[in-house]
């Protein structure tokens, strides 16, 4: 039985039909073993009758079907709040709007404003300020990446029997092995370990001379594939191949992370067909992304329909930050953009589609957090999570499938210590409570508070977007008085950020500076390194990967010990030597 009482739905068969699905379902699983078949050329025609597809797919392996779900979880890259039809969008996202529109939208749905910080907190349940990931994003060059000692998403699925499948973008550092994506509960990994490239080439330079291939299947540089693939459409290919070769009785975890629609601004001609009218430039290629990756959800949708697994499967969408206005993203109506923490920069786009759910085709406004997928699909997948477990995420699958009340009340959105501190900030500008010097962002309730310098603030409209070129000149601007450090709005009453209510509430300005306070109590020191030259990918075949050799490090030091023991054993002997000598001598002059 799952969270919240629901039972997953299985469809039967009766009667021959079952005997006939089994028959056939041994002799497909027979030729696949020998390889005279794939998945794949299960072709299931029109004509067919839904008795005999469902025949076939109970009739793949051995055993009941399982009763947890297959989760598959899609992460947009810098997908804006605007970005999608049904927030009243240019772009057209058929695709999109049909799952959410059958589905739960989730219209108070927050997550990081930038890709690392999104992605680490999806994977381990865990706020920034507790991984230690809390300033800035994980550079290529930096011998960083997501602490070992934290327990991953992949690896408690791993647990209970799923199987594990990343395809897609990591950015959750690499420069040791052991930070790899397969190394971290991932069965298998295709995909890119960098925040960006280019979508053919899968290229890509970090600065002038340090550039390298960045394209992986599980541990090695995926030459075999740099065929200029659009990276959209070779993810998509990538996720139907392991639908198709997978069986549907047993659990699947896809973590599907595609590259669109982050810069840089590339796609297939083809794509560009309905956006032509579209001046500005990188709108109508942002446009044309955002499109392809409309059409390669709706080929993920058909292939787990068409391999059965989605009458049992779980479908989350997701943005992993705002949209970014200067590579042709839209926030609007919301304020600011990617990189900061105003709601344009951390309210994303997000939905839940699954036959598994209770209320299908509404609307969940109740406050819901990144960090929460991490305990919910524990728990829908009939998992554990250990007490020992600091987590900062709560199961809302009863909030989402059923309308309940959120269990969470409050976002930490982060406290970044080593971000540009704020001229006019000060202990006495946060009441002796909190140093508003310091980047922080914190919502309780209806109440959102921010400290420090939280970034670019504009409000972006649509006609900003009319010219050929970016226009500022269509922004709205505030200019705040000289010294402003800090800023208080009702989220559910003003979600624009138009009035800044800190003047007027300073009790709940000090409440909320207060529990700032708590929560940096419980931080762990900021993991930042400088850049490591031989992270550069001339120095690892042209390729961006591994550098930290751990072996080379342990010969060193087993090098060094055991000089360190020759040298013990030397003086020993020197030692015993003249303690020989001594007895020696002691024995001559008794005898004498």
């Amino acid at each position: 039985m799952a969270r919240g009482g629901c039972s997953w739905p299985h469809r039967l068969c009766k009667g021959k039909m079952v005997a006939v699905g089994v028959l056939a379902g041994l002799s497909v699983l027979s030729l696949l073993a020998y390889g005279y078949l794939s998945w794949d050329s299960l072709r299931l025609g029109p004509a067919e009758t839904e008795a005999t597809r469902t025949g076939l797919g109970e009739g793949l392996g051995a055993g009941a079907p399982s009763s947890q779900p297959h989760i598959i979880f899609i992460l947009a890259d810098d997908q804006g709040f605007r970005d999608v039809g049904y927030h009243g969008s240019e772009i057209r996202t058929p695709t999109l709007d049909k799952l959410a529109a059958e589905g739960v939208k989730l219209e108070n749905y927050y997550v990081q404003p930038m890709c690392t910080p999104s992605r680490s907190q999806f994977i381990t349940g865990k706020y920034q300020i507790h991984t230690g990931l809390q300033h800035s994003i994980i550079r290529p060059t930096q011998p960083n990446c997501l602490p070992l000692d934290n327990v991953t998403l992949p690896q408690k699925l791993k647990e209970v029997g799923y199987s594990t499948h990343m395809v897609g973008k990591w950015h959750l550092g690499f420069y040791r092995r052991e930070c790899m994506p397969t190394q971290r509960g991932f069965d298998t990994f295709f995909g890119s370990l960098l925040g960006s490239g280019d979508y053919y080439t899968h290229f890509k330079c970090d600065s002038p001379g340090i550039c390298g291939y960045d394209l992986y299947e599980n541990d090695n540089a995926a030459w075999d594939h740099d065929n200029g693939i659009y990276s959209t459409q070779m993810y998509t290919q990538k996720v139907q191949q392991i639908l198709a070769s997978h069986n549907p009785r047993k659990p699947i975890f896809l973590y599907i992370a595609y590259q669109a629609v982050h810069s840089p601004l590339q796609a297939p001609g083809r794509y560009f067909e309905h956006y032509r009218s579209i001046n500005n430039i990188n709108r109508r290629r942002y446009a044309a992304m955002l499109a392809c990756l409309d059409e390669a959800i709706n080929n993920v949708t058909l292939a787990l329909k068409k391999y059965g697994y989605y009458e049992n499967s779980i479908i989350i969408y997701s943005s992993d930050n705002g949209g970014q206005p200067m590579a042709g993203g839209s926030n609007w109506p919301l304020r600011g953009s990617k990189g900061t923490y105003w709601e344009g920069g951390i309210r994303a786009v997000g939905f839940v589609h699954s036959p598994l759910l209770k209320n299908k085709g509404s609307v969940c406004k109740e406050l819901v957090h990144i960090t929460d997928w991490f305990p919910t699909l524990i728990t829908l997948a009939e998992g554990q999570i250990n007490e020992d477990i600091q987590l900062d995420g709560y199961d809302i699958w009863e909030t989402i499938s059923e309308g309940r009340r959120s269990p969470r009340v409050d976002i930490l959105h982060n406290i970044d210590p080593i971000y540009t501190k704020a001229k006019n900030g000060s202990w006495a500008a946060g009441y002796g409570i909190w140093n508003t010097a310091i980047q922080s962002a914190i919502r309780v309730n209806h109440w959102k508070l921010l400290t420090g310098n939280p970034g670019y603030s504009d409000w972006v409209p649509p006609q900003a977007f009319s010219n050929a070129g970016p226009n500022r000149w269509h922004n709205e601007r505030v200019s705040w008085s000289a010294g402003k450090t800090v800023w208080l709005f009702n989220i559910t009453a003003d979600p624009y950020e138009r009035v800044d209510l800190s003047a007027r509430y300073p009790d709940v300005v000090k409440q909320l500076l207060r529990r700032l306070s708590q929560f940096n109590k419980t931080a762990v020191p900021v993991r930042y390194p400088p850049k490591d030259p031989r992270s550069n990918p001339k120095l690892n075949g042209g390729v961006w990967g591994p550098w930290f050799k751990e072996d080379e490090k342990k010969k060193k030091s087993d090098k060094s010990k055991g000089a360190n023991k020759q040298k013990k054993n030397k003086n020993k002997k020197k030692a015993n030597r003249k303690k020989g000598q001594s007895l020696h001598c002691r024995s001559r002059l008794a005898g004498g």
